[in-house]
């Protein structure tokens, strides 16, 4: 019984150290494709929160492919009247990776 008491916290430890790069390396694929400059997770810059933008299409299912269309050829009038550039520099993979891992923000 003991080794499994010492097991779980190790394991729980694992868990989160293993889980954790799959979030951070979004963040940096949207810090390298300058995603980050228009957007933050929790605060409007030029473009809305990734926060306000995950809980806008919380109930969509199709949110990840519609997000990631958006990424990649641009969109305007749902947030307003700027309008968001194509981003050229993404690929459809990184742009459901994006758009998958702003549907996580809280």
């Amino acid at each position: 019984m003991k080794f499994f008491s010492t097991l779980l916290p190790a394991l729980t430890a694992l868990a989160a150290i293993t889980a954790a790069p799959a979030a951070l390396a979004n963040a940096e694929l949207a810090q390298k494709k300058n995603c980050m400059a228009c957007h933050a997770v929790d605060k409007k810059i030029v473009g809305p929160a990734y926060k306000d933008v995950a809980a806008k299409y919380a109930k969509d299912k199709d949110a990840v492919a519609k997000l990631a269309d958006k990424i990649i050829k641009g969109g305007s009038g749902v947030w307003g009247p700027v309008p968001m550039p194509a981003n050229a520099q993404v690929s459809p993979d990184e742009a459901k990776k994006l758009a998958a891992w702003v549907m996580t923000a809280k």
